[in-house]
């Protein structure tokens, strides 16, 4: 059941291409795409059917996801240099941490933190804001708590501990 909800996500990702930014029909399948990626594990633990291929599923409709709407979201927003910066300087870490997670653990390590949970509730939330509150303002809290969760990401990768 759970990787049906996976696998819908991302039906909705290629369905948001074909949306107009912030109509109706946007924010319906963003946030039926991102309920999906709250429940699918959750339902995983519940059903007790959690699996090492529902977890890679789960991570690679997440990238789809979250590919999709920047396609759609970076050409109608204005970020100001800064924070074009900052979000590479995340990015950077997150691709270090996936090189080492590779390095210490000899496979692609996936790491479902707490942390990395709150930014990607974060960053869901973020677009239903841009019509109320200007990004320059909501990305520093944002991308505060990106860069922790990636830099504990690395910590968690590279010491093999809990990461939750």
């Amino acid at each position: 059941m759970a990787n049906i909800i996976t696998g819908f996500r991302g039906l909705i990702s290629i369905a948001l291409l074909f949306c107009p930014v912030f109509s109706p029909v946007f924010y319906i399948l963003y946030l039926t795409g991102g309920l999906s990626d709250m429940i699918d594990g959750t339902i995983a633990r519940k059903m007790n059917t959690v699996t090492e291929f529902g977890a890679r599923f789960d991570t690679a409709a997440d990238f789809v996801f979250v590919v999709v709407c920047l396609i759609k979201l970076l050409p109608v927003i204005s970020m100001p240099a800064w924070l074009c910066i900052w979000i590479v300087m995340i990015a950077l870490i997150k691709i270090i941490n996936i090189i080492s997670g590779h390095i210490v653990q000899r496979k692609l390590v996936v790491v479902h933190s707490v942390m990395n949970k709150v930014t990607g509730v974060l960053l869901f939330i973020l677009p239903l804001t841009f019509p109320i509150v200007p990004l320059k303002y909501l990305a520093i809290p944002v991308c505060a708590v990106a860069t922790f969760a990636a830099v504990q990401e690395g910590h968690f990768i590279r010491t093999n501990t809990d990461r939750k």
